[in-house]
């Protein structure tokens, strides 16, 4: 029974984690397609690591590891159970996958006309994707959504509340930053939450049938 248990117990962390890393590589994926047309405008955190790195430079990657840790660090002060190793993980973690698909020079460049509202919707289809994808893992929220559920619990606001006046705050210091805010910037979220709330109900369906697929007393028994 002990070693049915613990091969179930092993494959359910399989799956759960090739959720997770894979959801991590279309959201830093559709990240970096966002970032060639940032022109157009990008979503309130990606305005603020853009403006840190046109700013002071390093990369921004870089800056999405740095603000990623800094809310990890908030948030564990204000309310630690919004954190664990999957939140690390996703600060620690995206930020490079997205440098690492922009210094491939792979994807396309902005050709300023109609084609780059093309490339922006298919980063943010593939961020919405990859973010319902890593979270049906079940490993844990990102920093920037712990954090937001952290300052909702502490002021007792409803998330939407706190989401709101957070991203507010952020697309503000971007925007005096210098980063880049344009019309996308402030629909971007009404884009990318159905996307994000649809693939997470038909990712977290799909895992549930791959759990409940496999049966060990079965194989046990072969």
């Amino acid at each position: 029974m002990m070693e049915v248990s613990s091969l179930k117990t092993m494959q359910s962390n399989s799956i759960r984690y090739s959720f997770y890393f894979i959801g991590l590589i279309c959201f830093g994926l559709g990240v970096a397609f966002s970032v060639k047309v940032k022109y157009l405008g990008l979503h309130p955190w990606d305005v603020l690591n853009v403006a840190l790195f046109e700013h002071f430079g390093f990369s921004i990657g870089t800056w999405s590891i740095v603000v990623g840790l800094m809310l990890i660090g908030i948030s564990l002060m204000v309310n630690r159970k919004y954190v664990n190793i999957g939140t690390f993980l996703n600060a620690l973690l995206i930020g490079p996958i997205m440098d690492f698909f922009l210094w491939l020079d792979i994807l396309p460049e902005a050709s300023n006309n109609w084609t780059d509202y093309l490339l922006l919707l298919l980063g943010i289809s593939l961020t919405g994707l990859g973010g319902g994808l890593y979270v049906s893992g079940g490993i844990g929220a990102g920093p920037r959504d712990g954090f937001m559920l952290s300052i909702a619990d502490k002021f007792k606001w409803s998330v939407v509340h706190a989401r709101i006046v957070v991203e507010l705050i952020v697309l503000v210091i971007g925007f005096l930053l210098g980063g880049p805010v344009f019309w996308v910037t402030f629909i971007y979220t009404l884009i990318l939450s159905p996307i994000f709330q649809f693939s997470l109900k038909i990712f977290t369906r799909l895992r549930g049938q791959l759990e409940g697929s496999y049966n060990p007393c079965y194989s046990a028994k072969q």
